[in-house]
Order: structure tokens, then sequence, then C-alpha cells
């Protein structure tokens, strides 16, 4: 009876789970279910999935409406009809078109229409009008006399009152109202709830023929898919002989190429996994990854292939990706093993510029019908549900606000509890379909076999479901993802041809893992701007762990990972690196342990450490290995997989007779990280690209530096990376007509900043100043530019500001005050070819009164930071402590006072709950000061934006790395632009300045400053 039936996947109608359905239905009796969500097939997959096993046939079909108006149902007789009603689906997803009043002629599909909708006699064979129990009194004249097309129409929305509500509150925030106004004819009558067989049987009592008739068409139904079986493109080629023996071919092509006399090691560990590539039916997945890569370059896009297929050997002969896995001693069963069903992961990086490019390739070669992105679901997060229910009920914003913020109920209203409740109810449903990052299927049946799909902005396909789905039905994702790192290599290696008239192989990894300019680099963590590696947390790990090789860095691009970290284990990590002693204790607790993971000093860093500990030392499979480190996620540990395979390990660990303390240990060790941590050989693909990157910075830093600014900077704002290129003797100047371009421009050691980075800037007006510089040269003065560009007075004020007319040496003011002249009647400049050029009058204007920080306060505004001064300029003339970053190694254990502009916070959590930060500065000569705030600190001074601070405390060293453990933190007021006699004051300077604080420390004014730093 059950032919209409919703699961919350009917996004913002919908109320129930897929097992709530299970549930409700064969709890109620029923032995079939017809799984029919609005405009949707997200759950289809997961629903039948989730029947094998269980006394409940599952049937499929999609509810069509447009917008909450029913207009029919579409129930699919076999996989056949479900393929016809996705495609159906996809056609008016694709044309955001509505539906008709008739549904197209389809040789396997039932449809149901409404009573109302359509007249009997015009019916097909195939279509039948449904009957509501409420409806029972309409069932007379021509619906009594074709009883034969009618069938039981019981909707299935929700399961009580409560489920009714949240309903309610779904479609209110979907209609974007007040609960109050919300239409009836937007939300579902209050009985679509699941009646048992008994009630339906009662109400139809005479009827029982539309019973039969309900009874016999459900049960003509019948939908199956496999599960765990392939799904993706069977062949690359014509067959899988021929795919097996092009890859082949292929690999041993690349013995050639990557060794130049390959050991005997290297052409087993290819054969080996050749074999099992064979045996596992792989070889075309490898191929289509191959041909991927081999289009990227002929096409001159730059990659990094990574993930777990990074571990294989028959990748990098294929140049899928850059690590060799005999080098690294990569752990093979991490990549397949005969007992893993699905492929390895490839995780292909391109420049963020040429992904839609290599996407579209993907599309074109393989077939768009075949081809598709993955979904994924966007839920409702617990604090988003209480603002959007608070608009629901009328909440004003400040109210909502509160609520957010509340922990104890007992004080609120009634209106405030219930949506409070609420929120909880619905925290964790699905609002809506979206795309997967990075994933792609090619599939050997037509994709509209498995589901519809929906074409987002990105002008590509998109099935319903996500990459969990995608997994268990059989497909094997494709990952395709942009990367800004990749991007600046490419724009580097073009700019150092163009300024330094040098060619650089960016794939010649071996001299680079050997240089020794490298290894200083990230020996003293100076290594801003480049992939993975810059930020102030690496910057940290490197130098504790005085990370000079590439083996040290593909530990350190795991071991920063949160999971690794917040387990405590990337401190035993540099503990045990820098104290052998303590690597001894641990192989004296568990030997069998400690010599699994004796690389990583008996720590888990990678995630083949959790199969090779599972498998090992717990005594697992290996396909039950692979799914204790695939099961980390907090979807697939809702799977009963999950829960057997932990009970497993601890009773294998038990019987092998280790000590209950420290299998909880290694417990605990795995579950905090495994489901963070990289792969071995993913780690060594990111630590391949830092290489990349060092190289570029270490002997063409201006160049690299540019091609950071022009890729949107990396971990921190442009403003820093505009002060490295000064700290490597770079001249910067702000946006120039004459000659910036959009992008930031270097000529020698001199660099320009685009007109892109300015805030306010049209990119009209860019693309019309410099579409008329390419034609007509260089502009000579105001006049010449506003003679042959088309500018607004507020667009020319900008460029004015910013000091993009600097080369006509003339006063901002005094050019300020032409622009008024010249455009006071008019909004616009309109320029006209002229046979002569008119002189244009030139006033003499007195001499106006200027700040020397009139400039950086405009750069502030209009650029976001200054360029002509430092940070330090703007601070008041008041007394300052002159310790620089190179006076702490000598003031070990001392306390400092030290002035630091503020680059980055970041805020943590101690073990109990309580917030701390640690900040990283740069002084007034260019070099980092690091701080930590415990939370005592960082609740008393609190950081107050941007700006420079004085920073007073105790200066620690732990393993080579200096940082300080500030007392006290205040951001330092900066110079008033009026004249000298109405300057602000900073208050309270001599609290500011803490005399007995540092005392025997010469001061020196901020002018001193000033003249000092190198900015």
């Amino acid at each position: 009876m059950l032919i209409n039936c919703h699961t919350y996947y009917s996004y913002k109608f919908g109320t129930l789970s897929i097992d709530e359905l299970i549930d409700e239905a064969i709890g109620k009796g029923y032995n079939s279910l017809v799984l029919t969500d609005i405009n949707n097939t997200s759950a289809t997959i997961d629903f039948i999935r989730r029947c094998e096993g269980k006394d409940l046939r599952p049937v499929a079909g999609i509810d069509f409406r447009n917008g909450a108006q029913q207009q029919y149902i579409g129930i699919a007789r076999n996989n056949s009809g479900f393929q016809q009603l996705t495609e159906h689906l996809t056609m008016h997803l694709h044309e955001e078109a509505d539906f008709a009043e008739r549904a197209p002629e389809m040789e396997d599909v039932y449809f149901i229409y409404p009573v109302g909708k359509v007249h009997p006699k015009l019916l097909r064979e195939n279509e039948f009008i449904g009957v509501k129990p409420t409806q029972i009194s309409k069932i007379f004249g021509d619906l009594r006399n074709h009883r034969e097309k009618l069938v039981v129409l019981q909707p299935v929305t929700f399961r009580n009152k409560r489920d009714f509500n949240i309903h309610r509150l779904l479609r209110t925030m979907d209609n974007n109202t007040l609960l109050s106004r919300l239409p009836k004819s937007e939300e579902a009558s209050p009985d679509e709830i699941m009646f048992s067989q008994e009630k339906i049987s009662e109400v139809f009592r005479d009827f029982p023929d539309i019973i039969e008739n309900t009874q016999r068409l459900i049960n003509s139904c019948s939908i199956h898919f496999t599960f765990k079986k392939a799904k993706n493109k069977k062949c690359f080629t014509n067959s899988p002989e021929e795919d097996f023996e092009l890859l082949r071919k292929l690999a041993n092509e690349g013995l050639k190429y990557r060794f130049s006399n390959p050991s005997e090691a290297v052409v087993a560990r290819m054969e080996k996994e050749l074999v099992v590539i064979r045996q596992m039916d792989f070889a075309s997945y490898f191929l289509i990854n191959w041909d991927l890569v081999e289009y990227a370059r002929r096409e001159g896009c730059y990659y990094v292939g990574r993930g777990s297929g990074a571990n294989s050997m028959v990748a990098y002969l294929l140049r899928i990706t850059d690590v060799d896995p005999i080098e690294l001693d990569l752990y093979f069963e991490r990549f397949i093993n005969p007992s893993r069903q699905s492929p390895p992961d490839f995780d292909i990086d391109f420049a963020s510029r040429d992904r839609d490019r290599i996407t579209r390739y993907i599309f074109d070669r393989h077939g768009w019908d075949h081809t598709a992105l993955v979904g994924t679901y966007i839920t409702f997060q617990y604090k988003s549900v209480v603002r959007e229910l608070g608009k629901v009920f009328g909440l004003p914003a400040h109210e909502i606000e509160k609520l957010q913020k509340v922990k104890d109920f007992g004080s609120l209203d009634e209106i405030s509890r219930l949506v409070l409740q609420y929120s909880k109810l619905i925290h964790g449903f699905p609002s809506h379909l979206s795309v997967h990052s990075s994933g792609i299927l090619i599939s050997e049946e037509p994709i509209s076999a498995y589901s519809a799909t929906i074409m987002p902005p990105k002008g590509f396909p998109t099935v319903h479901f996500s990459m969990l789905e995608a997994e268990d039905i059989g497909f094997a994702k494709f990952d395709i993802l942009g990367q800004r790192g990749l991007s600046k290599i490419q724009d580097a290696i073009q700019l150092v041809y163009e300024n330094a008239g040098a060619e650089i192989d960016i794939h010649d990894l071996k001299t680079f893992k050997e240089d020794q300019e490298i290894k200083e680099l990230l020996k003293r963590g100076n290594t801003i701007g480049c992939f993975y590696v810059e930020s102030p947390a690496m910057r940290m790990l490197l130098t504790k762990l005085e990370a000079d090789d590439y083996l040290r860095l593909v530990a350190a691009s795991s071991i920063i990972r949160p999971g690794v970290a917040q387990s405590g284990m990337m401190r035993e990590y540099i503990l045990r690196y820098r104290d052998r002693s303590r690597c001894v204790a641990a192989k004296a607790e568990a030997l069998e342990l400690y010599q699994l993971l004796e690389e990583t000093y008996g720590v888990m860093v990678y995630q083949e450490d959790v199969i090779k500990v599972a498998h090992l030392f717990a005594g697992l499979t290996l396909a039950e290995s692979d799914i204790l480190r695939r099961g980390m996620s907090w979807k697939f540990k809702q799977r009963n997989e999950f829960g057997k395979i932990k009970d497993k390990f601890f009773s294998n660990c038990a019987e092998r007779g280790y000590a209950l303390d420290l299998v909880k240990r290694v417990w605990e060790q795995i579950e905090s990280f495994a489901n963070y941590a990289f792969s071995k050989g993913h780690s060594a693909s990111y630590a391949v690209e830092s290489f990349q990157a060092l190289f570029i910075k270490a002997y063409y830093p201006l160049e690299y530096i540019v091609a950071t600014i022009n890729n949107g900077g990396g971990f921190y704002r442009t403003e820093l990376y505009v002060h490295e290129a000064r700290m490597h003797g770079a001249t910067i100047f702000p946006p120039c007509v004459n000659r910036s371009e959009m992008q930031t421009v270097i000529n020698g050691k001199v660099i320009h900043l685009g007109l892109g980075f300015l805030k306010s800037l049209e990119t009209n007006t860019i693309n019309a100043v410099l579409k008329e510089r390419y034609r007509g040269g260089y502009y000579h003065n105001l006049q010449d530019f506003l003679e042959r560009v088309p500018i607004s007075l507020e667009q020319l004020s900008i460029l004015i500001r910013i000091g993009a007319f600097n080369f006509t040496r003339k006063s901002k003011k005094e050019l300020l005050w032409n622009a008024h002249f010249i455009l006071s009647k008019s909004k616009k400049t309109a320029p006209e070819r002229t046979l002569f050029k008119q002189e244009v009058k030139e006033f003499k204007i007195p001499e106006l009164y200027y700040h020397p920080l009139e400039n950086a306060y405009d750069e502030i505004e209009l650029l976001g930071f200054p360029v002509t001064s430092s940070p330090f300029h703007l601070l008041e003339d008041m007394q300052l402590p002159p310790t620089t970053a190179g006076d702490l190694p000598f003031r070990i254990n001392q306390n400092v006072a030290i002035v630091g502009s503020l680059v980055h916070v970041k805020r943590t959590r101690t073990n109990d709950g309580k917030t701390m930060s640690f900040g990283v500065f740069i002084d007034f000569k260019g070099h980092w000061i690091d701080t930590v705030q415990f939370p005592e600190i960082a609740a008393r001074y609190p950081f107050s934006g941007g700006g420079c601070y004085l920073i007073k405390g105790k200066v620690v060293e732990e393993f080579g790395f200096l940082s300080i453990e500030a007392a006290e933190i205040y951001r330092l007021p900066n110079e008033n632009l009026e004249e000298p006699s109405t300057r602000l004051k900073a208050p309270d300077k001599s609290r500011l300045l803490g005399v007995n604080y540092v005392e025997n420390v010469q001061t020196s004014s901020s002018i001193e400053l000033r003249k000092q730093n190198k900015f």
C-alpha cells in the first residue's frame, strides 16, 4: 500500500531518515515499500542497500512536483524504468522547467495521479489515479466506473505530531516566511503518516479491488543493484586484455624514464603490482588516470598526483605521481590488497585555472552520459538552525544571537524553548545537495542507471548521491582538484623565464632533494609562500625536527595534521627524535609494536600505520584493517561494520596476551588521528611540491613571491608577502597606470602592485586603462590620461590617492584639484579622437599641509596595508624598547619587552576547555617573533585587530625554537594625521611602557625605529 514514501532527502519537506522509514514499515507489518522522494533520487541507492537482509522489498520511484504541488508519481517497474524516470527528472532539473500536467510515455514505469488531475478515460495502460483514505467519499461517477484504474495513495512524510511540526518548520524555512504566514498549500496534510495495513484495509473495505490493484502494481515492480561490484568504465581500449598489455608497455617505458639502471627491487615491485592490478581488473582505472596526466602535460598544465595511489610503483612509472615507493619503503597493502574491492585513490591536483579545462576533457573523452561529478549533502547545523527558526518565529536578531549561546533552558520563554528544542531535532538533516570538492565518476553504464543529476553553476552534471553511496554501489571516483600552490609554481617559472632569462626543470627532484640552499631554508623555517610548509605551526615543527631532508619533510607533512597533533603523538615524535632514550623505553614496553613503526620511532604517523598495526599487531585481516582505516569518519562509524571491527581488535589483542592498558592506548591513538592522517605516499607527494616551491624560492625569491601575491597569497595576507619581497631586496611601488597590469609585475628587483588589488577600483575601469595603454602607449600626464580613458571622478580619485600618477611628479592634492576641475560638470569623461589636442588651463594652487603618513593611510584604506611605509611608521612618537628578534637567543629564560607587528593569531583550547592563543609577529627589522598566551593571559590581554603590539614576557626555547611566553600584550596607538598640537595621546603610557619591567633596557623613539627598519 505504500507507494508514496518520503525521506528527509525530500529536502525541507520530509522528516524521516532512511532507517527510520524502513523500521516504521517493518514495524507496521509491511513487506514492500516504494520510495518516492520529491524530485530527488539521493536516498534510492542507500535505501535499496539497507533493505538487504530485511523483510522488506524495496521499490524505487520519484514524486514529481512543481514546488509543493504534486503532478504525478512515477514508480519504476524495473531498473530500465528507474533509468527512464531519472532521465526525465534530469532534463527538468537541468532546464529548471516545470513538470507538465501529464507524464510522458514510458514503457517500464507506472504513473499515479492525484484525484482530479486526469479524467479516468484519458489514462494510459500504465497510468492510475491514487485515492487517499480521506478521499473515499469521492469514489463515485467516473471514478466508480473505472475502479480498475484506482490505487491506494497514502503518502508517508512523518510519523507523529512532532514530525509534522518539524515538517512545517522546514517548509517555512524553505519559503522564507513566518510560521504564521505559511500557506496550507505549501505543507503536507497532517495525515501523511504510515497507517497499518489493517487500518488501510478497514478504510477501503467497500473497495477491495482498489487494494488488489495497489498490491498487484507493487508486486509487478522489482529493482536490483549489485553492491561493491565495480561500476567504473570497464575498458580504456577495446578489451581488458588490451588494457593490460598497454599498461605493461607503458610501465616498461616508464622504467627507462625514471631509472637509468633499475634495480631488481624496482622491477620486482613493478611485476608484483601488475599481477595484482590484473587480478583486481584495475588496468582501465590506471590507464584513465594516465591518459588524463598525458593530456595535462601536452597542454602545459602542472599537476601533482597524490592519494594512496602514490604508494604505487606503476603509478610512478606512468608519471601519475612523482613518488618513488622504493625510496620511501611505501606499504604496498595501503595501495592495493587482494581483499580490497575498490581501486586506490588518485588525488590529482592541478593549477586552479586549469581545473575546469581538465574536467571538461574527462567529460568529452568519456561521454557526458557516462560521466558526472559526485554530490555531497549540506546538512543543517545547530547554530544555523537556531538562527533560521528564530526568524520563523519572528524573533528579533539580538534575541536570536542570545539563543545561539544559551545553555540553560530554564529561564527561557515558551517560544525560545521551542526554537532550541526543534533546532536539536533538525540538526543533521540534509538541507540541500551540493558538489563534492573533487570527485568524478566515469561509468560503464549511463549515469542515469543509478541517479538523476543536477546542473550546478560549474556546468557539469552532478549525481544526487555522495561518495559513500558511490563507493557502496561500486564506483571508484577520480579526484581532480584545483590548487593555488601549483598555480604559483606555474606562474613563477614563467616569471623566472621573463625576468631572469632562466628555464627551470621543475621535475628534477633528485637535484632538489640534495640542494643545500633548500635544506637551509627548511632548517631555518624560512619557508614563507611555499606550499604546505609556511604556516607558523609547520615552521615551528621544521625547526624542532631540524628538517633538512626529504624523509623528515614527508613525516612532518603528516604529523602536523590535527589528529596526530591533538593525540599528543606529534610531541612524542619530536621527543623521541631528539632523545633516543625514549625510543629505547618505548621498544622495551612493546617490542612488536615498535618494530612495526621503527621508521617513525614507534609512533603512528601515516594511514598505513593503522593498517600495519591492525593487521600485524592485532591480527585483523587486510580487508578488516582497511575498514578500520576508512571507518574513522563519523558517517562510516554509524555502520555496523565499524563496531564489529573494533570489538575484534580488542578480542584479538586479548588472545595475543597484550596488556589491556597498552591496547587501549594503541586504540586511542588510532581513533584520534586515522581520519586526519595522510597516507605516506600522500605526504610524500606534498613534500615533492614543497621541494619544487622551495627551489624557486631559494634561487628566484622575488619571482616566486610575485607569483604568490598574484595567486591570492597563501596562509598569510598579501601584506606579509610584500614584506617578504622587501626582505629579499625588492623595491615595492603601489599600482601605477603606466607600469602596473591587472596583477603585480616585476622588472629586475622593482615590483609594481597590480591594479586589481585596489579594493574599490572597478574591473571595467582597469580594462579601459590597460586597453588604451596597450593601444596608445604610456600616459604622459593627467590631462593625457583623461583625454584617452573614460573614467568617473570617483574612480579617478582612487587612482590618484593610491599614487598611480606619481610619475607626473605632482602632489596628490594638486592632481585631485585638477581632476575635480576637469570633471566637475560631468559624471564621467567621454574621450573623443581629435586632430589637435586642446590645452587645458592649469591652476597654481597654494601649498597645502601634508603629513608624512597620509600616503600610508590612503594605502591602508585602498589596499588594506601600507606600501610606502611600514606598520612601525604609524606609531605615535613614544619611547619604545629597541629589542629585536635577533636579541632573543641571548635572552633565553629572561624577561623582555619587544615590539612586533601582528601577522597571525591562532586560538585553541586546552584539555580543560579554556582558550589560549599563539601569536606571530615581525619585529621592526622584519624578523619573526612567536608568542604563546596561556589562558589567563589570553583572557586578560585579548588581541584587538592588526597593528603593532608591545609584548612583555619570558623568552623560552624548545629544541631550537624560540618563543615568548607572554605576560602582557598591548596594542600600540597610531599617530593621528591632524596637526601635532591636536594629536590624540595614548592612554596611560606609563602603564604601557612598564618602566620596572624593562629596566636596564635602553629605549628609543618610534622615529629612531623608523630609521632602523628595513621596510
